[in-house]
């Protein structure tokens, strides 16, 4: 069973990636293969961060990420909706620009290389303190601030929006077949551009719940390669709702498991590639069970 300071590190771990995965899930939706998630939520990473730092307030900081998240989601679908870019170049662009830009930034503002830390910082509070008196998850509860909230309750909401509400099946309809969504008065270019846009907020927000919920500080490429991992899990699981969170919780405990083993004598490196070696597993079981559903069939 779950030590509570595993379940605890689990809901660090796992916040960042669901509002990630929420991201990922509406532009997959809207028939637009956004791998430009990890640019998102780096760019959120350091606008947190900034924005926290120099106003001192961690929800200003938050309110920066989202500003952030969203100019360069707006960029990407600009140059994918009108300008007929290529979304996979485009997105590859975006990651390689964002990351080398907040490399430049943290020196030009701060004049710090590698990890940004200040007293300045403000984390963001925890909004459930009250929940952590109850048994077994109480510790994991209690560690989760507004955005934690917001993705654990954007998870149902998305669901109910995509598959119960007008806009949610426009939405669909034109990632599915954009001519008839046209056909019947639907702007897919407009709709496209919005929720990309809209997409990037939340990519924003990951970022700061990744610099400002579990820690209060910028480290150079922060995010460590965690839009891959929801790229990866949104081709896996066909953008469903579920499975999605399944192959990020997995993610998610893994790198909790990891960070637990650092404190047994474990090699740092062991518990870095602990997240990684388990979506690695979840991709062989995966092909292996979709190999047998065809043999099955033929």
């Amino acid at each position: 069973m779950l030590s509570e300071g595993t379940l605890a590190s689990l809901t660090r771990a796992l916040t960042p990636l669901l509002l990630l995965g929420l991201s990922g899930l509406l532009c997959h939706r809207v028939g637009v293969f956004n791998i430009a998630l990890e640019g998102f939520m780096l760019a959120g990473a350091f606008a947190a961060v900034a924005g926290s730092a120099l106003t001192g307030q961690a929800y200003l900081g938050v309110v920066a990420a989202g500003l952030s998240g969203a100019v360069i989601a707006a960029a990407f679908a600009i140059g994918v909706i009108w300008r007929r870019g290529d979304p996979m170049v485009l997105g590859i662009a975006v990651n390689l620009l964002v990351s080398g830009l907040t490399t430049y930034l943290l020196w030009a503002v701060f004049e710090v290389r590698g990890t940004f830390q200040t007293p300045q910082i403000r984390p963001l509070p925890q909004v459930a303190a009250a929940a952590s008196e109850l048994p077994v998850v109480g510790p994991a509860l209690g560690t989760l601030s507004l955005l934690g909230v917001l993705a654990l309750a954007g998870l149902p909401a998305m669901r109910v929006f995509l598959d119960r509400t007008v806009w949610g099946l426009r939405l669909r309809g034109v990632g599915l077949d954009p001519g008839a969504a046209e056909s019947l008065g639907v702007d897919p270019r407009r709709y496209r551009f919005v929720v990309i846009t809209f997409a990037g907020v939340l990519g924003g927000w990951a970022g700061a719940q990744l610099s400002l919920g579990s820690v209060a500080l910028f480290t150079e490429n922060m995010s460590a390669g965690r839009g891959w991992v929801v790229v990866l899990a949104l081709l896996l699981t066909n953008g469903r709702v579920g499975p999605l969170v399944g192959v990020l919780a997995v993610f998610a405990l893994a790198d909790a498991v990891g960070i637990r083993l650092q404190t047994y004598g474990f090699p740092v490196q062991l518990s870095d590639a602990a997240p990684y070696l388990a979506t690695l597993a979840v991709i062989v079981v995966v092909g292996i069970r979709r190999r047998g559903r065809r043999q099955l069939v033929e």
